[in-house]
């Protein structure tokens, strides 16, 4: 393998990157991969496949951002005898416009080209947010054989509505407090990193009931910014063309302001070990090490800067169809579900609820003990349960 993906440092954010532990130890072949989709836009990735051998069964991987060209599960399954199609969406690296129902189009057309190559058996993976892009695929198209989720969350606007920070008092203010709904405040149970805290359940419920109103109020932001434009297309429809009017309704119309939502890394559960107990370590993954700073840091965060239509279709909990307590019952194909018990994102509650709510008759669900998001140290047997799985169904 070049060293280009197993030796050298990962950049920041690409923890999905192979690692030189991962390294599968057989000669691959790596071809890239342009595709145009019926709507016209670019879509590119890797396809890796056995060197030198014959492959019957595709599989491939996306984030609805990420770039997953390079993630860690392409060389494994690649080894194993399978045609891996790791690709980036039309939003590689955009979130303020990432829409759910486009990067849908992105999947099919990366099916239908693995299709095109004779694969006559397709497998959708999803890693991390790319369990809730292909699970909704799978339920709008029906484009794979069979459904993978690797320490797939319930939905990104799910995610966003255990993270988000209800005590934000005031949009336009990100340093305004309601003290009461602050869990960074040791008044109601936060511990200085890297001392655990402890919040009391009663109140633990006030605050899940307040993020979802933040997020209700984020919405209604959005609706009526999208309103506005729309409403002042419509009104210059019926003005002179060239006018004043005209050319003022027609920048309000292609005008729709952005969202800039700050605070979104405050899930109790977080700092909290004794919510919703597993093997997880104190901490999230995008916190650095210490979510309190994470949650205040303006500069990066999630969900940080949004077009209306992006935070609807992809971090509101209540407005996403990328949602897998929606679109898991409409997955009839077979499903297999690994849930590292040491990530700090997914509770143990929500994998098992996406394994319940699946609508196959074929649903085989493992807990890896002691993994982490990213399945760090856990990689090449995860792979290998993968391959044995996508093996017993499609020889």
């Amino acid at each position: 393998m070049p060293d280009l993906l197993l030796e050298k440092p990962r950049p920041l954010g690409m923890s999905y990157w192979p690692l030189t532990e991962d390294a599968p130890g057989v000669a691959l072949a790596r071809e890239e991969i342009r595709l145009v989709t019926p709507d016209g836009v670019l879509v590119r990735g890797l396809l890796w496949t056995p060197a030198g051998k014959p492959w019957h069964t595709g599989v491939i991987l996306a984030h609805p951002r990420g770039d997953f060209s390079v993630h860690y599960a392409c060389p494994l399954l690649a080894a194993a005898g399978f045609a891996v199609l790791g690709f980036s969406t039309r939003y590689l690296n955009n979130d303020a416009d990432c829409l759910h129902e486009k990067c849908v189009v992105d999947v099919e057309t990366a099916a239908a080209e693995m299709r095109r190559r004779g694969a006559r058996h397709l497998v959708l993976f999803g890693n991390s947010g790319g369990g809730s892009l292909m699970a909704l695929a799978q339920a709008e198209t029906g484009c794979g054989d069979a459904w993978v989720g690797v320490a797939a969350h319930p939905g990104e606007g799910v995610f966003m509505g255990q993270v988000i920070d209800p005590s934000v008092a005031d949009e336009d203010d990100p340093l305004s407090i309601v003290p009461e709904l602050d869990m960074y405040d040791p008044r109601n149970g936060w511990r200085p990193w890297p001392e655990p805290s402890r919040y009391d359940r009663a109140w633990l419920e006030t605050y899940r009931t307040a993020q979802t109103e933040r997020i209700a109020k984020l919405d209604a932001i959005a609706r009526a910014r999208i309103a506005a434009a729309d409403a002042a297309r419509e009104a210059g429809r019926g003005l002179e063309r060239g006018s004043d009017a005209w050319r003022d309704a027609r920048r309000r119309g292609l005008h729709t302001p952005y969202l800039t939502i700050y605070r979104t890394l405050a899930d109790p559960a977080y700092l909290d070990p004794t919510i919703e107990p597993d093997d997880r370590p104190l901490g999230s993954l995008f916190a650095f090490p210490d979510p309190f700073e994470a949650n205040w840091f303006s500069r990066f965060g999630l969900a940080r800067v949004m077009t209306p239509y992006g935070w609807l279709s992809t971090w509101s909990s209540l407005s996403s169809h990328a949602k897998l307590a929606d679109t898991m019952p409409r997955v009839r194909c077979p499903v297999l579900i690994l849930h590292p018990t040491a990530d700090t994102e997914i509770r143990l509650r929500q994998a098992r609820e996406i394994r319940d709510v699946a609508g196959s008759d074929d649903v085989t669900y493992q807990e890896l003990r002691g993994a982490p998001h990213y399945l760090e140290g856990h990689r090449p047997g995860a792979m290998a349960t993968v391959a044995d799985w996508i093996r017993e169904r499609f020889a």
